[in-house]
């Protein structure tokens, strides 16, 4: 499955400049993979060294997900899934 957790503002920098932004995760790295080619975001958005790996989505990017099947959760929701999926994990 994948998830979309809500939107928070972010500081404007030269790195990014969309004011608010959500991660996209999923059960797996395959997954994950996949559902960012179906919405077209490029794999270089990838964000592997972060402690969960995800995408950043703009808020216009996180309307697409959802609306391709991604499953809304709150912050409390997304932090308690990728400490599953950890002990899964092993």
């Amino acid at each position: 499955m994948v998830y979309v957790d809500e939107l928070r503002p972010y500081p404007v920098t030269h790195r990014w400049r969309y004011g608010q932004a959500c991660h996209l995760l999923a059960d797996s790295l395959e997954e994950l993979h996949a559902f960012a080619t179906k919405i077209q975001l490029r794999r270089s958005w990838f964000q592997p060294h972060d402690r969960w790996p995800h995408y950043d989505l703009t808020t216009k990017r996180r309307i697409v997900a959802v609306q391709q099947g991604a499953v809304e959760v709150t912050a409390r929701e997304f932090v308690k899934h990728q400490r599953r999926r950890e002990v899964a994990d092993g």
